[in-house]
């Protein structure tokens, strides 16, 4: 990793950021498959946190050097791309070799950060409603949304490379834990802060057309300047506040941005998710509370 890249991270453990990064104190409106639901520790009513924070700078950082490392030497291995962000080396060459390492210092940030986050929720559980309630707050999964990993998919060994992505592992495979192993790999695809989000459990058909891949949320169907358009942060705090949502962010113009309407309808999302047999629904979280970055 690059000295910018260390500089930005230095004081970025534990922080939310900015974007549709959140931390969401959700409930369990339905058990959609109790089997799965069982095995993850999910049950009616109970109330969860869903918290979506990566690599922060020191991530951004990393894609921002090796794009532009990448950029400047595709040409010799007689690579030709439609869009620069798409830039990329061999495995095998240095830029390659040099870019998995930067990544993966990268995903072992993220996972700190989201370690020291899951912590201080512990924390607040403790204060208001008591240590022992706390001790009782268990993590379901964490997975990264945007990182290379080397697998074996089709008889070969592949780098697969999520991008706003998650695995999707079906029940099973070796590669999830063996608490799971009968039901799959635990995939979160939140909508929005004004609607559900739902826990699902991986399927053996993400292995045969994806790669053990599903999307990681419901996706935008508007851009942040174009939600920013429609409502004012003010007035879409007032509407979250009406549904029983309690909001907390630092920016009107960001709260804006993430107006649940820019996104699309994450119900036809997973019911997509589950017709294709990527992952099938286990349960539906609504949201309490949201914290933005």
């Amino acid at each position: 990793m690059s000295e910018r890249a260390r500089a930005r991270g230095a004081d970025q453990l534990g922080t939310l950021g900015s974007g549709n990064q959140f931390l969401e104190l959700q409930r369990v409106a339905r058990i959609l498959d109790p089997e799965s639901a069982q095995a993850f520790g999910l049950r009616d009513g109970q109330v969860t946190v869903l918290i979506h924070s990566g690599s922060r700078g020191l991530g951004h950082q990393v894609c921002t050097d090796y794009v532009r490392l990448m950029d400047a030497v595709q040409s010799r291995y007689g690579i030709t791309l439609p869009d620069r962000q798409l830039a990329c080396a061999p495995l095998s060459s240095e830029e390659g070799r040099r870019y998995l390492a930067a990544m993966a210092c990268a995903a072992n940030f993220a996972w700190g950060n989201r370690a020291v986050l899951a912590h201080r929720v512990r924390e607040s559980v403790a204060r208001i409603l008591g240590p022992r309630v706390a001790q009782g707050t268990r993590q379901v999964y964490d997975v990264a949304h945007n990182v290379a990993k080397l697998e074996h998919h089709h008889g070969r060994a592949v780098c697969v490379h999520r991008k706003g992505a998650t695995r999707a592992f079906p029940p099973g495979s070796t590669e999830i834990p063996s608490g799971y192993g009968n039901v799959g790999q635990p995939v979160f695809i939140p909508g929005s802060m004004g609607t559900s989000s739902f826990v699902l459990a991986g399927r053996q058909g993400a292995m045969e057309r994806s790669f053990g891949t599903t999307c990681h949320g419901a996706g935008r169907r508007m851009s942040r300047t174009g939600a920013r358009r429609e409502i004012t942060g003010a007035e879409l705090r007032r509407r979250l506040e009406a549904q029983g949502i309690v909001v907390r962010c630092p920016s009107n113009r960001g709260l804006a941005e993430e107006a649940p309407f820019a996104y699309k309808d994450v119900e036809r999302v997973v019911a997509v998710v589950e017709r294709a047999g990527l992952a099938g629904r286990v349960a539906q979280l609504v949201p309490l509370g949201v914290v933005k970055g």
